[in-house]
């Protein structure tokens, strides 16, 4: 029977094309008819060819989607993949790539694996947006892996946000942005703006005001059935923007509001260990850790084991 794999890179990067000429051939003596959505690589290659903003078209009885890239490779391909059951395996050819689960010069070991169905399926929560603009009747429709984030449009003016939690009003500032973030986003723009990182076995979102001018401003984290909302009031200086994982862009006028929930369609992607979240924070942040001796040398390996209580699906 015909195994297929879509892989997605980003083509304008040389490293990203130098790693696809190494994964292409790879992944077809696996045993894997593969799509490329670069065509003139895909005609270099001599694969079929898939269009980016069709792609879903081309999932029917795709095994996975594969991404060589970073971060941001992976949202790209992650706007194929979500609300399907296929997952997302991401080679990581970025910088810190967070949300890969190999490496290049691992990736031989990774298709044998995948060739032989050695990997489970981990489901990550994403963010349901709705967006409701004046003058409309009904809401603007968004979704996020990482985070949704309101931003002023001026880069001279703050925007004036009311927020509000389950409902009802918690507090009102005048800010450069507010983001709002699913526990797998808490490494990405919400760390950066000063949020905690947050495990992602933990079924929770997280709010996070951007250089507030408030005395009460500080991240929140609720849980899955909490929903947060932000007005851009009548007292902005300005215009917001809504920006979806970095990619997706949707203005807000004075009097827009977002809401924002636990989404329905989790995403799911491959993985191919289940090391501890805490290996993956070390590894990719190059934390210090020189010195710790840690339990005596018996109990380590049933920490390993048993460092979380998450339990990804089994593929078989």
């Amino acid at each position: 029977m015909t195994r297929k794999i879509l892989v997605v890179t980003h083509g304008g990067r040389q490293e990203a094309v130098v790693g696809l000429r190494e994964a292409v051939p790879e992944l077809r003596a696996a045993g894997f008819d593969v799509l490329l959505h670069d065509h003139d690589l895909a005609t270099e290659l001599g694969t079929e060819k898939f269009e980016l903003d069709d792609a879903r078209s081309s999932l029917d009885g795709t095994e996975l989607v594969m991404v060589l890239g970073g971060d941001g490779t992976i949202l790209r391909a992650a706007e194929i993949t979500h609300g399907t059951q296929v997952p997302l395996f991401g080679v990581n050819l970025g910088h810190v790539g967070f949300l890969a689960e190999s490496e290049r010069e691992n990736f031989p070991e990774a298709v044998r694996r995948i060739a032989a169905h050695d990997y489970v399926v981990e489901e990550r929560g994403v963010l349901d947006v709705l967006i409701y603009l004046p003058g409309r009747d009904e809401p603007v429709q968004d979704w996020a892996l990482n985070e949704a984030t309101i931003e002023k449009s001026e880069r001279t003016l703050m925007i004036e946000v009311a927020i509000e939690v389950d409902g009802r009003p918690l507090s009102s500032f005048g800010c450069d942005g507010v983001v709002m973030a699913t526990a797998t986003g808490s490494t990405a723009h919400a760390f950066s703006g000063g949020g905690p990182v947050i495990w992602p076995d933990v079924d929770a979102k997280l709010l996070v005001p951007l250089s507030a001018h408030a005395l009460f401003a500080r991240p929140l984290v609720v849980g899955p059935r909490s929903q947060f909302a932000v007005e851009v009031t009548t007292r902005s200086g300005g215009e917001g923007v809504l920006i979806a994982d970095g990619r997706r862009r949707t203005q807000l006028p004075v009097g827009s509001r977002v809401e924002v929930r636990t989404g329905a369609r989790p995403l799911r992607f491959a993985r191919l260990n289940q090391a501890p979240f805490t290996d993956r924070l070390v590894s990719k942040f190059s934390l210090p850790v020189v010195g710790w001796r840690g339990a005596a040398e018996e109990h380590a390996g049933d920490l390993r084991v048993h460092g979380s209580d998450h339990t990804p699906e089994q593929v078989r």
